[in-house]
Parts: structure tokens; C-alpha cells; sequence
């Protein structure tokens, strides 16, 4: 019986040896497909991110016609880029003394803002993750970015006021039809909320950056 038990012993030894390397494998594998960019070229690698950055900005220039799956691959240069490049163009038109204040205010407020926003929408039970929803947020900032560079080439307050005004509620759509769909309907509303909080407060630092333009 010791014999029959010590073959039998070694057969699941082996079956269990085999199981292993063989889903070691598989995953190695898989690590081989994911490791495989590391050889490409730095300009394929950059083009790619670009391409990737400029798909998320067209589904949010035309949020009816977007693939909400582009943004739920969630990066977080593009939304860098947009904040750096509003705080750019706002600080760039302020008095000198009030350059670093108006650029740090705008960064804060760009951060914090996603930041409370998303917290919120995880708080009622959104079914979203962090990352996520700071980059569709930080992506839906690009209209403002265009608001922001037609008010500060000039015109007359009223002009000046539609543009921001049309540039907000195109943000804030693009980002409700992403938001609303990840929030249980009976507390969208506690959702919607903070997003008109967020891009109203950006909407209003244009104005005022707008006012101290040369150009204005």
C-alpha cells in the first residue's frame, strides 16, 4: 500500500507542478504582450499619447457623438496640460505682482475642485474610481481654455460674458453625460451640483483675468 501511495502522492505532485508552470507561463506571456512597447521608439511612443490626449479632447468638444469608453481609459496628461495652460494664459495678462498668485489660484482650484467633485460623486455611490473621473473633469476644462483665449484677445463685457457663458455649459454637459450615467438617478441632482460649482468658479476667474487684458 506505501508503494501505491507514494505513486500516487507523486502523480499529484506532478499534476500539480504541471498546473503551475503552465499558468506561470500563460502569465508570463501575458507580461511578454504588455512589455512589448518598452522597444518601440520614443516618437511612436509620444505620437500614440497625443493621439490618445486628442480623441479625449474631440469626444469633448462633441459629447452626443463621444465613445464614453475613450475617457474611462483614464490618463492624467491631458488634464495637466489643460490646467497648466489655463493658468498659463490667465497669469499671463495679470498685473506682475499678482503673476504667481493668479497661477497658483487656478492650479488649486483646478485640482481641489476635481478632487471634491469626485469624492462626492463616490460618496452617493457612484460607480466610477478616482482617477477616472479627475480625468474626464480635467478634460472638460478644454472649452473654458477656448473661452479663456477669446475673452483675453478683447472685446466688449457682453461679448466677453457669452463666451464664458456658452463654454461653460458646453464643460459642464460633457461632463454630466459622463457623471450622470455612473450616479444613481435618485441623487444625480446631489451630483450635479458641485460641477456647476466648479466650472462656474473657472468661469469666473476668466472674467476677471479678462478685465486686467491690455486687450480688453
Amino acid at each position: 500500500r506505501q508503494p501505491a501511495r507514494a505513486g500516487e502522492g507523486c502523480a499529484r505532485m506532478a499534476d500539480f507542478s504541471g498546473g503551475s508552470m503552465s499558468s506561470g507561463g500563460g502569465s508570463m506571456a501575458g507580461m511578454g504582450a504588455d512589455l512589448g512597447t518598452l522597444d518601440e521608439p520614443v516618437t511612436e511612443t509620444i505620437m500614440r499619447d497625443l493621439r490618445m490626449v486628442g480623441n479625449k479632447m474631440l469626444c469633448v468638444l462633441n459629447p452626443r457623438k463621444a465613445n464614453m469608453q475613450t475617457l474611462k481609459n483614464w490618463d492624467l496628461w491631458g488634464p495637466l496640460v489643460l490646467c497648466l495652460t489655463l493658468a498659463t494664459l490667465l497669469s499671463w495678462f495679470a498685473p506682475y505682482e499678482q503673476k504667481s498668485l493668479v497661477f497658483a489660484s487656478v492650479f488649486v482650484i483646478v485640482c481641489c475642485g476635481a478632487t471634491v467633485v469626485t469624492v462626492n460623486a463616490l460618496l452617493l455611490g457612484g460607480n466610477i474610481s478616482f482617477f477616472q473621473s479627475v480625468c474626464v473633469l480635467g478634460y472638460c476644462i478644454f472649452p473654458l481654455n477656448i473661452a479663456s483665449v477669446i475673452c483675453l484677445i478683447g472685446g466688449p463685457l457682453i461679448w466677453r460674458l457669452a463666451v464664458v457663458a456658452v463654454c461653460f455649459f458646453w464643460s459642464t454637459s460633457a461632463s454630466l453625460g459622463f457623471m450622470g450615467e455612473l450616479v444613481p438617478t435618485n441623487r444625480r441632482a446631489l451630483a450635479v451640483y458641485p460641477l456647476f460649482l466648479f466650472y462656474t468658479s473657472i468661469g469666473w476667474l476668466i472674467l476677471i483675468a479678462a478685465r486686467t487684458s491690455p486687450y480688453s
